[in-house]
C-alpha cells in the first residue's frame, strides 16, 4: 500500500506514522498496559466482592428472615425497580393499612400497580415486609452468588496476569 487514504476519490496522501491504518484510523497504542490491566482486574474483583458481601448476601439473609413472618394479601402500591428496593406494597396488618417498601433483592418488578401478591411481614413491625415468593432469598441470593463468582474470576485473572507479567519481565 502506498499510504493513500481513500475516500470519495480524493487521493489524499496521509503522512507516514499518522495511524491512518485500520477501521476508524485508530492504528494502535489504545490498549492498556499490563499494570493498568492488572489494577483494573483487581479493582473489579474488589468492587464485585464488596457488592456481594456487603449488599447482596445481607439482602438475601434479610429476605430469608421473613420466612416465618405473618402472611397477608397485598397490592403493589408503587411499581419500580423492585430489585433495588423501589417498590411499595399496601396491605392490612393489625387492623390498619400499611404501605411498606419491598427490600433490596425483591422480584416482581414487571408487575403493574394494583397487582395482587402475597407478602410476609414481621408481626411487631409491619414495615419490614417481603414478597412471599422472595423469602427463600429471591433474586438477591442469585445475584449474590453471581457477583461473588465474578469477583473470584477477576481475582484469578489478576493472579494469572501477575504471574504471566513477572515471567515476561524476566525474559
Amino acid at each position: 500500500m502506498d499510504g493513500t487514504v481513500s475516500g470519495c476519490g480524493s487521493g489524499v496522501r496521509a503522512p507516514s506514522g499518522t495511524g491512518a491504518s485500520g477501521a476508524g484510523g485508530g492504528g494502535g497504542g489504545n490498549h492498556l498496559g499490563p499494570r493498568a490491566s492488572l489494577l483494573m482486574s483487581l479493582a473489579l474483583a474488589l468492587l464485585l466482592g464488596a457488592l456481594s458481601a456487603l449488599v447482596m448476601f445481607p439482602a438475601a439473609r434479610h429476605l430469608r428472615s421473613l420466612q416465618d413472618g405473618e402472611r397477608a394479601q397485598a397490592t403493589l402500591h408503587t411499581a419500580g425497580a423492585c430489585m433495588t428496593g423501589q417498590c411499595e406494597v399496601r396491605f392490612e396488618a393489625g387492623g390498619r393499612t400499611v404501605v411498606a417498601d419491598l427490600p433490596v433483592g425483591s422480584g416482581g418488578g414487571k408487575q403493574s400497580v394494583g397487582a395482587a401478591l402475597t407478602v410476609r411481614y414481621q408481626a411487631d413491625d409491619p414495615q419490614v415486609v417481603a414478597r412471599e415468593a422472595d423469602v427463600g432469598g429471591g433474586g438477591a441470593a442469585l445475584l449474590a452468588w453471581l457477583t461473588a463468582g465474578a469477583a473470584l474470576l477477576f481475582l484469578v485473572l489478576s493472579g494469572v496476569a501477575a504471574v504471566f507479567g513477572t515471567g515476561q519481565r524476566r525474559t
